[in-house]
């Protein structure tokens, strides 16, 4: 019965399926003309959707937590880099919580509610001068309220005074016991009053510093690979395990820098088109991880003071008082690169700084100057900063990618011209493409140098994601660069932008906490100390100045870096 009825449904409807059928047949015998001039323009916009889609979804790679794969890629260092690098890494070796548990419990680690700072009295004296040093002393305590007996917490340290717009970045020492020293200078005369902040526990840089070890991965990146109307995107990176699919290989030639991508299914290794940060994983640490970078709890959380926070300075003393004073004063122990007051930098040291208000000084400086800017967005600021400043530079149009370069500007009255492009990867821009992707070294071999040269540097940010030892590769490349420049034109002006203290949550903390900049910028120092190179010391005018911490800094304090450069590339005159 069901057989027969649907014989019936079939006859009744297969004159309708023949009818469509021979319907599409002539539709097609018809437009057989269009169909064959069907170009490879609408197959490669298919194409392209499909890898958007396919981008989306791309394979990331396995890490073996017990493994590093960046460390030690590259070149074979010589045996005195070996050496300089042991030197390097021991400098930096940061205190780690009490042995115990893997990760203790909340109520067990920092807490900047319980803890607290005290300013100790002024040796031998009832009064504070300028030119005296100030020292708080800092005991941490726990969530319970109990006193901490190990090291290892960051924290930061500035003098201030918010009515007269000045302050000046300390210097903390780790007693490794839960005590801390905070120690300043008093450069100004007035009110100064201390502030200590804690950055994070030292049961959070424990995560910190294991996850730069172990998960180099954490930011990843990609490159397009096209050839014609098919394309595909892999995932690329520093280091990347070789086992799990067969790679391209991207080292640089000159530096020996590593440089790997997946190599792509259909296509050759040749046929890269671009580079591009890929994004962020996620599920780093653990819950009971993520409760030591809260914010307003534990991260970048001031630690208050158990008396009073403030002392009043008075005019530096009389030589005569001095020499009558049964107090014989100790030598410094603190070196800060300057100081703010009234909003306007004031190094210390053999630095004479210009204040350049005027545009037509700032004009008459880089006159005649050639201004080659390297490194990441922290000096394409100052690039940006400074067309928007001079009238008469006028950028180029080199139709480059927003935010990513190359870029130049131009005074063709003044002769002046002003350049910037990126460092090599890693970078974490959003599309660059592969024939801009150059290595700062190299860039560096190129130019012919001389008086009317000035190079900008600004290394840093990229790097945090990687053991040190790839950030301690990098510089050294750029050092040896730097010194056969110097050697073929030893009037060149050299100028080095350090890292500066930035916003922080949860999330930023895992992958550019200030933790992971310090670190790198005690490196760069020591690297290029010695070297006929100029500082521009963003760290401690980050921390110095009242405005909130910023990757990018506000203006009033891009100025005063500005100003820092520019009297470099234009000292006073000294006059006859």
């Amino acid at each position: 019965m069901q057989k027969a009825t649907m014989c019936r449904y079939l006859s009744k409807y297969a004159f309708v399926f023949i009818l469509l059928a021979l319907s599409g047949l002539i539709f097609l015998l018809c437009n057989i003309h269009t169909v064959e001039n069907w170009n490879c323009h609408t197959i490669s916009t298919l194409y392209q959707l499909q890898t958007r889609i396919k981008s989306s979804f791309v394979d990331l790679p396995t890490f073996n937590p017990n493994r590093t794969f960046c460390a030690h890629l590259g070149q074979k260092p010589f045996p005195e880099d070996e050496l300089e690098e042991r030197y390097l890494l021991d400098s930096i070796a940061w205190p780690g919580p009490r042995p115990g548990p893997a990760t203790a419990a909340l109520r067990q680690t920092s807490d900047p509610v319980h803890s607290l700072f005290a300013i100790l009295p002024a040796k031998g004296r009832r009064e504070w001068h300028v030119g005296d040093e100030l020292e708080a002393l800092v005991q941490m305590h726990d969530f319970q309220g109990r006193p901490k007996h190990y090291g290892g917490d960051f924290l930061l340290a500035r003098l201030h005074s918010p009515e007269l717009g000045a302050g000046v970045a300390g210097k903390v020492v780790d007693h490794r016991n839960g005590f801390y020293s905070a120690m300043f200078p008093l450069p100004w005369v007035g009110s100064a009053q201390v502030e200590v902040t804690l950055v994070h526990s030292s049961e959070a840089v424990s995560v910190l510093r294991r996850l730069r070890e172990e998960r180099p991965d954490r930011v990843f990146f990609k490159s397009l690979f096209r050839l014609g109307f098919l394309s595909e995107t892999t995932v690329c990176n520093m280091c990347l395990p070789s086992d799990q699919q067969p790679l391209c290989n991207y080292t640089d030639l000159h530096t020996g820098e590593p440089w790997y991508c997946y190599k792509p299914k259909l296509l050759s290794c040749d046929t890269r088109i671009n580079h591009a940060k890929g994004g962020y994983l996620k599920h780093l640490i653990t819950n009971k991880e993520a409760l030591l970078f809260q914010s307003g709890v534990n991260l970048k959380v001031h630690v208050h003071a158990s008396g009073p926070d403030r002392v009043n300075v008075l005019p530096p003393r009389k030589e005569a008082e001095v020499e009558n004073s049964s107090v014989n004063p100790e030598p410094s122990k603190l070196t800060p690169s300057g100081y703010f007051y009234r909003d306007s930098w004031r190094p210390l040291g053999d630095v004479s700084m210009r204040q350049f208000n005027d545009l037509s000084d700032i004009t008459q400086c880089l006159k005649n100057k050639v201004i080659n800017m390297y490194g990441d967005s922290t000096v394409r600021q100052w690039f940006e900063y400074l067309i928007a400043l001079v009238p008469g530079l006028k950028e180029f149009n080199l139709h480059s990618p927003k935010n990513v370069g190359p870029f130049m500007a131009v005074d063709s009255t003044h002769n002046i011209l002003l350049k910037y492009r990126c460092h090599g990867p890693p970078i974490r821009f959003s599309t660059v493409l592969s024939s801009e992707l150059r290595y700062v070294s190299n860039e560096l071999d190129g130019l012919s140098g001389g008086p009317d040269t000035v190079v900008v540097l600004s290394v840093w940010a990229h790097f945090s994601t990687f053991p040190v030892e790839v950030y301690i590769r990098r510089l050294r490349h750029i050092r040896r660069a730097l010194v056969r420049l110097l050697d073929r034109a030893p009037g060149t002006i050299i100028v080095i932008r350090s890292g500066n203290l930035q916003a922080l949550d949860q999330e930023v903390s895992l992958f550019n906490s200030d933790w992971y900049s310090l670190q790198l910028d005690e490196v760069l120092r020591s690297m290029f100390k010695g070297l006929n190179v100029l500082l521009v010391d963003a760290w401690q005018m980050s921390l110095a100045h009242h405005l909130p911490h910023a990757l990018h800094p506000p203006e009033v304090i891009v100025k005063n870096m500005i100003d820092v450069l520019l009297s470099y590339v234009c000292p006073w005159k000294k006059r006859s």
